[in-house]
């Protein structure tokens, strides 16, 4: 069970970094890296609060 975490933690880490990067163009690159950083170290806490703030 604690590999499904696992997983599921690397899979929204990857998102958010692919999507800032790739995706968002209304981001500055400081805010860029924020992200990223957050989401390496904060995966699912930190893709379900981008999804929030900046998908909508």
């Amino acid at each position: 069970m604690g590999g499904l975490f696992y997983l599921l933690g690397i899979i929204a880490a990857v998102w958010v970094i692919y999507d800032v990067w790739s995706q968002n163009t209304r981001l500055t690159d400081t805010e860029k890296l924020i992200w990223t950083i957050c989401a390496i170290f904060f995966s699912v806490i930190t893709a379900i609060i981008y999804y929030i703030t900046q998908k909508r």
